[in-house]
């Protein structure tokens, strides 16, 4: 639209601003209302704050917008290069005894070369699976000298690939990917109980990962598609990494208030506010809810940690990233800094009922 172009005028009225406009305008409206606030579990926290500025007779703090999470690694960052596997058919073919002849052409056909990350996975798994029991078998022993080298090398390179095949089929994939997406919000309370039932297919990535060389243990296509589906439904993990920080970031903020009161003459300070602290209603919502994100955070961040542990050594750009975002034990993790700032928050509010007591 041709923001220089004014609407014409009807001999002196104000311009008719046409249905769709006025929606538009309303719909902005509720977008920039939405915008002061991280949904349920913001509102919980400003409510809490409110009710701590009340009951010390002082203003309620200024809220800043709590910061987003970094991007998740390009994949040029994050994805190793593997150098491809060229074979003859007539080499393949050679290898017949080795059943991997229909495996290597349903990988070269067209329908092969766009299979999602998580079907080249299990492509590869079984392609070393039948190289290695072929290897391992009396098939070696009726080959020629030739066939025989090129299987124990087939076998020898595919060995070798398998884990950063793993790597690259996990963090190529979309799901994991926008898993860390920050065009996220912050998870709401009831939201929170859905972390442990999903935190299953975190678990079973990490099951085929750590079973990639057990030629006995088979992953199911269709259960991995369900796990990698799970994934794909919601960014928990960039959820939970906002929840975290806007939990911080309103912490601190009541600190400030508590810090506030305690700069002021005792008799100034107390009044009731030990004892209203103490039985304030949102105090205890806001305590249950702290719990059961710490609960929340520990056990997701926990179970990404066991899955990145099989793999192999990641890329230096993913490393950071982990370090940064996803540690268990980073100070300057978004977890860290929640635990900080949860423990500085109940040091001063006990500080405060031991000054008033």
């Amino acid at each position: 639209m041709d923001r220089s172009r004014r609407l014409p005028r009807d001999s002196g009225r104000e311009p008719r601003w046409p249905e769709r406009w006025t929606l538009v305008v309303m719909l902005g409206l509720g977008l920039l209302m939405a915008g002061c606030s991280d949904g349920e579990s913001d509102s919980l926290l400003r409510d809490y704050q409110q009710r701590l500025a009340d009951t010390l007779s002082l203003e309620a703090p200024p809220r800043a917008t709590p910061g987003n999470i970094a991007a998740f690694p390009d994949q040029d960052e994050r994805l190793f290069e593997i150098a491809e596997t060229r074979e003859g058919m007539l080499d393949i073919y050679a290898l017949r005894e080795c059943h991997i002849a229909h495996l290597v052409a349903g990988r070269n056909n067209q329908l092969g070369k766009l299979a999602l990350p998580s079907q080249r996975w299990l492509y590869e798994l079984e392609l070393w699976r039948r190289l290695s029991g072929c290897w391992n078998s009396d098939v070696p022993d009726a080959l020629s000298e030739d066939s025989r080298l090129r299987l124990a090398r087939l076998t020898r390179t595919k060995t070798d690939q398998l884990p950063r095949v793993s790597w690259n089929a996990l963090f190529a994939s979309e799901e994991w990917v926008k898993n860390f997406s920050r065009a996220s919000s912050p998870l709401s309370p009831e939201e929170l109980d859905e972390v442990e039932p999903r935190s299953a297919a975190l678990n079973y990535l990490q099951r085929v990962t750590l079973h990639q060389y057990d030629r006995s243990w088979l992953p199911d296509s269709a259960t991995l598609e369900g796990h990698f589906k799970t994934l794909q439904e919601r960014p928990l993990s960039a959820e939970l990494l906002r929840t975290l920080l806007l939990a911080e970031q309103r912490l601190d903020e009541g600190s400030a208030l508590i810090e506030q009161a305690l700069e002021r003459e005792e008799g100034e300070t107390c009044g009731n506010a030990a004892g209203d602290l103490a039985k304030m209603p949102e105090t205890s919502r806001l305590l249950d809810w702290l719990d059961d994100l710490d609960r929340a955070a520990r056990h997701w961040l926990g179970a990404i940690d066991a899955l990145l542990e099989v793999h192999v050594a990641p890329p230096s750009a993913v490393a950071e990233y982990r370090h940064r975002w996803l540690s268990l034990t980073h100070p300057e993790a978004p977890l860290g800094l929640f635990t900080a700032a949860r423990d500085r928050h109940d040091a001063l509010r006990h500080r405060l009922a031991r000054r008033c007591r």
